[in-house]
């Protein structure tokens, strides 16, 4: 499980700085233009959502250790990764700062990833320490 753990805690919030480019308005003025809330879990977190985000976290962890793709496109494939897996960027950032504190949602997170790797002949959930 400390695979995983290190894999979602390095996808988690890796995504925030590209959500907030693509829904800021460079042509605003910056008096007008609202300070980016902190994302918050609005209600709690559904099964399908933490399938959704071990999923784009996975996905998101490939991103980050690609190295032909150049750092500046990588914000923008990590929120596309979310949206594939069904999260908006923002959704997905508030997910993983819920599973910082929530243990119990935490391991929900980390055994449906640890799922996900298995079924796709990654390390099985049985051979991690």
């Amino acid at each position: 499980m400390k695979l995983i753990g290190t894999i979602l805690a390095g996808a988690t919030l890796a995504i925030a700085p590209a959500a907030l480019a693509q829904t800021a308005d460079p042509a605003a003025p910056a008096q007008t233009a609202p300070a980016p809330a902190a994302p918050q879990a609005a209600g709690p977190v559904t099964e399908a959502e933490v399938g959704q985000f071990a999923t784009a976290a996975l996905e998101i962890d490939k991103i980050r250790k690609d190295t032909a793709t150049p750092e500046a496109d990588k914000g923008a494939k990590m929120a596309a990764a979310a949206t594939a897996a069904g999260l908006t960027a923002e959704r997905f950032n508030a997910i993983g700062q819920a599973m910082q504190t929530d243990t119990a949602l935490n391991k929900r997170i980390q055994a449906a990833a640890s799922a996900k790797l298995a079924a796709s002949g990654g390390t099985p959930a049985a051979k991690q320490p």
